[in-house]
């Protein structure tokens, strides 16, 4: 596996998912589609001179060294290297869960985590849709501690990668999913109408469902919140109602507005 087909399956993901909810939307009648993907996808684009083109290195580095030095939990216990792999790829999913609610918890985090929150319009290109400073402290420092701690390896990222994108993606889009296909999603992994309770408006609905990949862990951890009519959310953050909010400028300024008090 190479970050070439990493890239080759979000890009194509993205496009199909972007076309298959022109077609067969949830939210009806929303205005300027192409803008508020545009403005996201800059977002992205953005991270991925800052931090991505500087920093992959180091995780590469990284990962190299934990398998040069045989270091971490995978490579201490027995078994094949499938078995390895199917753990590893358990227990990062476990840590996207865990950091997730971290990024919800602590206010510093919040502050660049909530750029992502903040779309009120949320579609496939929101799972794209992060401040620089998320993905500097969670993508980049906060990977280079638990990856060798696991003793995950390069191909074992990006195994993870490759197939938790498309999900993310998915899970992001206004795609009108029919009940019964999402019930029986979310039994196992994280579905549109599940992740859509975790961008309301409403603090209790915004502090649940963290899950990435797979949703037990929001049972297990407690987090998981099911909202009835997924037509009747509202999404946003209360305090970043206005339109200036959505731009370029307004997104990359979110980290320094002041922080909601966690009982509002």
């Amino acid at each position: 596996m190479d970050k070439n087909l990493k890239s080759a399956v979000e890009i194509i993901c993205l496009l199909l998912l972007y076309t298959l909810e022109s077609y067969h939307p949830l939210f009806l009648g929303r205005k300027q589609r192409a803008n508020h993907a545009a403005r996201n996808l800059l977002m992205r684009f953005l991270n991925l001179c800052v931090i991505y083109a500087v920093f992959s290195a180091f995780l590469a580095l990284g990962t190299y060294w934990t398998f040069e030095h045989s270091f971490g939990l995978l490579n201490w216990l027995p078994g094949p290297s499938w078995t390895k792999t199917a753990l590893g790829f358990l227990l990062y999913d476990l840590y996207m869960y865990l950091i997730h609610r971290v990024n919800h918890a602590v206010p510093f985090l919040w502050r660049f985590h909530r750029v992502h929150h903040t779309d009120d319009q949320v579609d496939v290109t929101t799972a794209l849709r992060f401040h620089f400073g998320e993905q500097l402290i969670t993508a980049f420092v906060f990977r280079l501690g638990i990856v060798p701690l696991l003793g995950l390896t390069l191909e074992q990222m990006l195994f993870y990668e490759i197939f938790s994108k498309p999900l993310i993606l998915f899970h992001h889009s206004n795609i009108a999913l029919p009940e019964p296909i999402d019930r029986i999603l979310r039994a196992l992994v994280v579905s549109p109408n599940m992740h859509r309770v975790h961008h309301s408006k409403w603090l209790p609905e915004t502090n649940s469902n963290y899950a990435s990949f797979f949703s037990f862990w929001d049972r297990l951890g407690r987090s998981f919140r099911w909202h009835e009519d997924p037509k009747t959310i509202d999404y946003g953050l209360p305090e970043f109602t206005a339109s200036a909010w959505q731009t370029i400028p307004g997104m990359l300024k979110t980290p320094l507005a002041p922080v909601r008090p966690p009982s509002d």
